[in-house]
């Protein structure tokens, strides 16, 4: 037959405390030693899913963070190539300015004394001013001042003119002179230059090789200033193209290929989509200057570029213009994105603080409080112990009665 020991009332309460203590006792040492107040749902099940759920936001908005930087920096790189590349754009206007400022002059005197046309009545005298053809039929009776006369009128300007001793003629023009054959200049009195160089003007325009009588400037000057121009016209496709980040490339191409989208949010409900600009060469609208680049053709005309005509410098100059207008749009454009998503970054950076911080108001443990409680609940347990062994002294009286 069991037997059970029977305990006194203030025996039995003081040993319900004493446990009470000991509980409290193991929780506060495991918040102590945890710092946490909510380590596991069993703890406070709302409290510690909240906390987790703003544990995994907060977790997700810092992976987001990653790439809303890689943005930042893709549109930095594009802003600096647009920087770079206006740079090239005012060097390029530079170039275009110093070849308008580059005269273009032919001059010279014939080496013989004119003694009218060739071949008699008839004779054909063709030569070009800057590329534009010109025809007239000289004959053979024609005084100087009659020749002279025929070849400004054909001209279309006054560049003919006879020397100091009115026997010979002079050229002087502010153009580029060129003659279709050497006998087109040997009749006028010049040396008659090489063969003709065909077809040089297109197809039936001829070009004589130039008289030793003549001197031509400003032509080659020109020539080797578009061959300046179009080499930065390269460097701008080449910067354009290596402005680049991460695998990203915002001025390379047009729309919408190169296109950036950064997530703001985990559920990506919350962006932004930048949008690309060409900003080579072709999309900003630069011509490279080749030999057959002209803005005001002439039939067959294929050799008349290369800066030869001042409306084609002044075209080339509209064209910087309207690029230099395009890139401080572009410029305005990505400057304004940039500004959105260094604010969004601000703004997750500090969310991100705040649900971290939520999280730890809801589990973790105020330390001071529990180290006090720890001291309180130690008095508590000596407390205790000291109380039942008070309510235990009546059974000993009585163990002393017996004895």
């Amino acid at each position: 037959m069991s037997q059970s020991i029977t305990l006194s009332s203030a025996t039995r309460q003081n040993l319900l405390s004493l446990q009470d203590t000991a509980t409290l006792t193991a929780t506060t040492q495991g918040r102590l030693a945890t710092g946490l107040k909510v380590s596991s749902a069993l703890d406070n099940p709302v409290n510690f899913f909240t906390a987790q759920s703003f544990t995994s936001r907060s977790g997700d908005l810092s992976a987001l963070l990653d790439s809303i930087s890689n943005g930042i920096q893709t549109i930095q790189a594009a802003n600096q190539g647009i920087t770079s590349i206006q740079k090239l754009i005012d060097s390029a206007k530079s170039i275009v300015s110093q070849a308008l400022a580059t005269q273009i002059t032919t001059t010279g005197t014939a080496s013989v004394d004119y003694s009218g046309a060739v071949a008699g009545s008839g004779a054909s005298t063709d030569f070009y001013i800057n590329g534009d053809p010109k025809h007239i039929i000289l004959s053979g009776i024609d005084t100087i001042d009659q020749s002279i006369e025929k070849l400004n009128i054909a001209a279309g300007v006054v560049i003919f003119s006879k020397d100091a001793s009115g026997t010979r003629i002079s050229l002087n023009a502010s153009a580029d002179i060129e003659f279709a054959d050497p006998s087109d200049q040997t009749q006028l009195g010049f040396a008659g230059g090489t063969a003709p160089v065909g077809p040089y003007y297109g197809t039936g325009f001829e070009k004589a090789g130039q008289s030793s009588d003549l001197t031509v400037t400003g032509v080659s000057t020109r020539k080797s200033l578009s061959d300046q121009y179009n080499d930065l016209l390269t460097q701008i496709d080449q910067l354009a193209k290596d402005a680049s980040y991460n695998g990203v490339n915002l001025l390379s191409s047009a729309a919408p290929t190169n296109k950036l989208h950064i997530s703001f949010n985990e559920k990506d409900t919350s962006n932004l989509d930048v949008q690309g600009v060409d900003a080579t060469s072709v999309g900003l609208k630069l011509s490279a200057i080749t030999s057959t680049s002209n803005s005001a053709a002439v039939a067959n005309n294929t050799n008349r570029g290369n800066f030869l005509l001042d409306a084609d410098v002044k075209a080339t100059t509209n064209q910087l213009i309207a690029a230099t207008d395009a890139q401080r749009a572009n410029a305005s454009n990505f400057g304004s994105n940039l500004s959105v998503v260094q604010n969004r970054q601000d703004f997750t950076k500090h969310l991100i603080n705040i649900l971290d911080t939520g999280s730890v108001n809801l589990t973790n443990a105020d330390l001071n409080a529990e180290a006090a409680n720890s001291q309180v609940l130690s008095t508590r347990q000596s407390l205790g112990i000291s109380a039942l062994s008070l309510a235990s002294q009546a059974q000993q009286g009585i163990l002393q009665l017996l004895r």
